[in-house]
């Protein structure tokens, strides 16, 4: 029976768009892209990372099956194949009007959780650090909990050893070794390394695939029920204020002693 792991990949803004380019709808609480300058979004860089974390798995020698899943409202196939192009076997998307503008983390983990039940017995379930667009970094350890998983974050290393996962997760002065017994949830760091370029040879394998589309409905999930209430969504106000502090007859040291006052003033020294 091969090894079966499902590499977690969720469609973002691409990191790299210029901030003039962002657009913050204060009234639907969601951030998006100026829609005249068609900038196309990306898969999440940590969640590239997980499904090169997989790929070495099965360089290693180990029968493994890569399934990629992920949930939202809309996709663009040609940006999620990508995965697919990079060697993954099968992907599946969980895509449902209901996720749009979905911030809530534990309702993403809830979704993902139900799509893994229905895809069947899974050994190993990998996943970016955190998501480039909320960077909240919530949704393995809450899928690993409704799992009943043991999670292992922050990983630059994932080896398969038996029937257990070893990981080496960095820490502030280098990284420890850690091992779990599978199943098990493992988020990936950019540390892992560079994930690789589709070869022309997958990219043409991946246009002969058709993803996978489930509803929420397909997987038993009947409603959204968040927990996080977005209060307000808005572009912070930057202001500045600028003294020119200067000496009599321009001396240098007369405005010294004038902006040591000032500053004593405003209790700054």
């Amino acid at each position: 029976m091969p090894l079966n792991i499902v590499a977690l990949a969720k469609q973002v803004i691409d990191p790299e768009t210029p901030v003039s380019a962002y657009r913050v709808d204060r009234q639907k609480k969601r951030v998006d892209t100026d829609p005249t300058k068609k900038i196309a979004p990306v898969i999440n860089g940590f969640d590239e990372n997980a499904v090169e974390a997989a790929l070495r798995i099965r360089e290693a020698g180990n029968d493994v099956k890569i399934t990629v899943i992920s949930a939202g409202a809309s996709f663009v196939p040609d940006v999620m194949k990508k995965a697919l192009s990079m060697g993954s076997d099968e992907m599946i998307l969980v895509q449902d009007p209901a996720l749009d503008g979905v911030s809530d983390s534990s309702v993403t983990a809830q979704v993902l959780a139900a799509a893994i039940k229905k895809l069947g017995p899974v050994d190993l379930i990998i996943a970016g650090r955190q998501a480039s667009d909320w960077d909240n970094a919530q949704v393995p350890l809450g899928l690993a909990e409704i799992l009943g998983m043991p999670c292992i974050t922050v990983t630059r290393k994932v080896e398969i050893q038996g029937k257990d996962v070893v990981c080496e997760r960095v820490i502030a002065n280098g990284y420890e070794v850690i091992s779990a017994p599978l199943p098990a949830v493992v988020t990936v760091s950019n540390e892992l390394g560079q994930p690789r370029y589709p070869t022309m040879r997958n990219i043409m394998a991946a246009a002969r695939k058709k993803p996978t589309t489930w509803t929420l409905g397909d997987i038993g999930v009947s409603g959204i029920n968040s927990k996080l209430t977005m209060l307000d969504l808005f572009i912070p106000e930057k202001q500045s204020q600028c003294e020119i502090i200067q000496g009599e007859d321009n001396k240098p040291e007369d405005a010294a002693r004038k902006l040591a006052l000032r500053l004593r003033e405003a209790k700054l020294i």
